[in-house]
C-alpha cells in the first residue's frame, strides 16, 4: 500500500469502529476501502475480521456500565455467538472463492436494506415492547443469535443491525443495555472468527494492523460521542460505501 492508502485504511477503521458501537455495519466502510487498495476479496474479508475486533473490544470497554449486572444473559447469548461465528468462518474458508464473489454483494445489499429501515424497525420495536415477557428472550433469541453469528462470522456488514432488532423484539429492556450486549456478542463473533482465520487463511497483516488501530480508536469515540451524531447522515454515508463496494464486486 501507498502513504495515501494507509492513510486511507486507517480513516476507514476509525469509522468502522465510532459505527460499530452505535449501531453496526462498519465493514461497510472498511471493506469497499480495502478492495479498493487492491486485496482481494476473501483475503479483505478476513483481514477486515481480524481489524475490527479491537474496535469491538474498545465498544464493550465504552459500555461496561450498561453490560455490569448482564453476565447470565451474556453467557447464555454468547455461547450462541460464538458457536455461530465459528461456523460462518468455517463456512468462508470451505466454500470456494466464486461463492464468496456471487453472495457478498447480496449480503451487502441486504445490510444497506436493513440500515436504511432501522429507524422503522426499531419505532416497530419499541411498539411492541410489553410487560412480563422472558427477560431471556427463550430460544428464539438464542436461534436468532446463533443464525446471526453464522452471517457475522461469514461476512458480518449489519450483524449489529440484526442483533438490535432481534433482541429489541424479543428483550424487555432498555435499548442502551440491548446496545451493550450486541456490542459483546458481535466482538465475541469478530474474536471467534478471526482466531480461526489465523490458522486457516492469508490475512494482510498491514491492512488488519491499520484496521486494528482505527477501530480500537472509534471504538471509544463511538461510546462516548458518537450517539451525537446526526442518524440519518451516517446512514447515508453508510449507504453510499456499501453500494461502491457492490459496484467493485460486480465490476470485478
Amino acid at each position: 500500500m501507498t502513504l495515501w492508502e494507509a492513510i486511507a485504511v486507517l480513516v476507514a477503521g476509525v469509522g468502522a469502529g465510532m459505527i460499530n458501537v452505535i449501531v453496526g455495519s462498519g465493514t461497510l466502510i472498511t471493506f469497499p476501502v480495502l478492495l479498493a487498495v487492491g486485496i482481494p476479496p476473501v483475503t479483505a474479508n478476513v483481514s477486515n475480521a481480524f481489524g475490527l475486533v479491537p474496535g469491538s473490544l474498545s465498544g464493550v470497554v465504552g459500555y461496561r456500565r450498561e453490560l455490569a449486572d448482564q453476565g447470565r444473559r451474556l453467557v447464555r447469548l454468547g455461547i450462541a455467538a460464538l458457536l455461530g461465528g465459528l461456523v460462518g468462518a468455517v463456512l468462508l474458508i470451505e466454500l470456494p472463492s466464486s461463492a464468496f464473489d456471487t453472495i457478498v454483494p447480496v449480503l451487502i445489499l441486504l445490510a444497506l436494506v436493513l440500515v436504511v429501515i432501522q429507524p422503522r424497525v426499531a419505532k416497530a420495536v419499541a411498539a411492541r415492547r410489553r410487560p412480563g415477557g422472558d427477560p431471556d428472550g427463550g430460544l428464539a433469541l438464542l436461534a436468532g443469535v446463533f443464525l446471526t453469528g453464522i452471517y457475522g462470522g461469514y461476512f458480518g456488514a449489519a450483524q449489529g443491525v440484526l442483533l438490535l432488532a432481534l433482541m429489541g423484539m424479543l428483550l424487555q429492556e432498555d435499548l442502551q443495555r440491548i446496545n451493550g450486549v450486541k456490542n459483546a456478542l458481535a466482538m465475541i463473533v469478530n474474536g471467534v472468527a478471526a482466531v480461526f482465520f489465523l490458522f486457516t487463511s492469508t490475512i494482510n497483516w498491514a491492512a488488519a494492523g491499520l484496521i486494528a488501530v482505527g477501530s480500537l480508536c472509534g471504538g471509544l469515540l463511538g461510546a462516548k460521542v458518537g450517539r451525537k451524531l446526526p442518524p440519518p447522515a451516517l446512514r447515508g454515508v453508510i449507504v453510499v460505501v456499501g453500494l461502491v463496494a457492490v459496484t467493485k464486486l460486480l465490476v470485478s
